[in-house]
């Protein structure tokens, strides 16, 4: 009998020790026994907004709307993430080929990609940026 309670406390203690190591950074635990927690990434460095749009300006509007007069915003760190966001403002056609007058979007760089671009709305701060053309 107490070699089976001794080999359960021994079992309980060694749990116990074992889940120690695996405390995370905000336990109930001396310093040097917690979990450290990681180091935020560093922000990437600013884009060249102006010629990735050139270079891919498919990637903003549709070649069928044939964008003229292309500008665009300077490039602002995204709060959401480590990229970064700019407006790109163009003078644009419908699918019928009839001028739609100047559109404006917002894109997402990440990692020097144009990863998304959504019409502007009225929460974006677009309307007050100043746009240099590319």
């Amino acid at each position: 009998m107490r070699g089976i309670i001794a080999r359960w406390t021994l079992l309980g203690v060694s749990a116990l020790m074992l889940s120690a190591c695996a405390a995370d950074s905000h336990a109930s635990l001396p310093q040097f026994m917690r979990a450290q927690a990681a180091a935020p990434l560093p922000p990437e460095p600013a884009p060249d907004v102006k010629q990735m749009v050139h270079d891919k300006l498919d990637a903003v509007f549709m070649t069928t709307s044939h964008p003229r007069q292309v500008r665009v915003s300077r490039p602002l760190h995204d709060g959401e993430g480590h990229g970064w966001t700019a407006c790109v403002r163009a003078e644009v056609d419908s699918a019928t080929g009839k001028p739609l007058g100047s559109q404006t979007y917002r894109i997402t760089i990440s990692d020097g990609t144009i990863l998304d671009r959504r019409r502007v709305g009225t929460e974006d701060n677009c309307g007050s940026e100043t746009y240099e053309p590319i």
